[in-house]
């Protein structure tokens, strides 16, 4: 089965599973993807009732994490629409007790893999009008052009290093199962960050987030960014000024990444978000990377698995304390 077919057939079980919740009650509403305005893009839609459920949609566009949806939510029954990733940030999130167990019903899609728009429509001068699937291929077309594509050459660089796109942990899972990738041990981005000197790194940083506009897309788009009143929101106590300081900016994005350490699920929603096309997940995936290897531990993957930095236990490394 190709991409199309296989897409087709998991949008329909979504549609058929939207509509049984509903109309027994078991939630109040569906989080999931519907057509957007544009091409290249599905958008977010919250279904209510069993008749708008054939608004859902699947395809190689559905990139957005819904979890980031769930605070908003509270006290509603939920059901979820979850990628891999999507499904390890709710797990993350029920760590840290955001959402009641009884109020979330998570449909699981084993992913396979989406297309980055971006890459897509800088490979064109003239304006995209239409976007289809054929396959394991995009045709996309303007006013004066029409061209194939192979649509492994165009994915999320996100989803070319995911090695978890099967949800971890669901409440029914439309679609088999995708064969998971074991070859990509440490995130290509992180390898080459490692290799640079620490005056490297920081230049390196310092040249990404100088595109940095502060409209905070990034934290908007991401699941763990929840906090009632964001650090650089706060004037009391006062953390950070308004302006585009070069300083303030550089401490933003270390204090974002930092909270970020082990709760991150790598699903690259807040590079997609930036308007800037600031390379971000550099920094949470280096940091995931130290958690794993100095606590064993990854974002989401294991259910019942304590995050390393809320916990406390005696054999815990202790280098740092001089």
């Amino acid at each position: 089965m190709n991409t199309e077919e296989r897409s087709k057939a998991i949008q329909g079980k979504i549609r058929e599973k939207a509509k049984e919740l509903l109309s027994s009650k078991k939630v109040d509403v569906i989080i999931g993807f519907g057509e957007g305005t544009l091409p290249l893009r599905a958008t977010p839609i919250f279904v209510r009732t069993p008749e708008e459920a054939d608004r859902l949609i699947w395809n190689s566009f559905c990139e957005n994490n819904l979890a980031t949806y769930l605070h908003k939510l509270s006290p509603f029954k939920v059901g979820l629409v979850v990628k891999g990733c999507d499904a390890r940030s709710v797990i993350a999130l029920a760590h840290e007790k955001r959402f009641k167990p009884d109020q979330l019903f998570l449909i699981g899609v084993p992913c396979q893999r989406m297309v980055d728009r971006r890459k897509v429509m800088k490979a064109f001068e003239g304006e995209i009008l239409r976007v289809s699937e054929q396959g394991d291929e995009i045709t996309v077309e303007g006013d004066d052009f029409k061209k194939t594509l192979k649509r492994e050459d165009f994915l999320y660089p996100s989803c070319q290093v995911c090695v978890h796109r099967n949800p971890v942990k669901t409440d029914v899972l439309v679609g088999d199962p995708v064969e998971e990738s074991s070859l990509v041990e440490v995130h290509p981005d992180v390898k080459e960050f490692e290799k640079m000197s620490p005056e490297e790194r920081w230049r390196y940083f310092e040249k990404e987030s100088s595109r940095c506009i502060r409209c905070y897309a990034c934290r908007e788009a991401c699941p763990m960014c929840y906090c009632a009143e964001c650090f650089v929101d706060s004037s009391n106590p006062k953390w950070i000024e308004k302006g585009l300081s070069p300083s303030d900016i550089d401490f933003y994005h270390i204090v974002r990444a930092y909270h970020q350490s082990g709760r991150c699920s790598g699903c690259g929603a807040c590079e997609r978000a930036c308007p800037m096309e600031i390379k971000l997940t550099y920094l949470t995936q280096k940091l995931n990377q130290d958690a794993k290897e100095m606590f064993g531990f990854e974002t989401g993957v294991d259910p019942d698995a304590p995050p390393p930095l809320s916990t406390y236990e005696t054999e815990d490394r202790q280098e740092f304390i001089k």
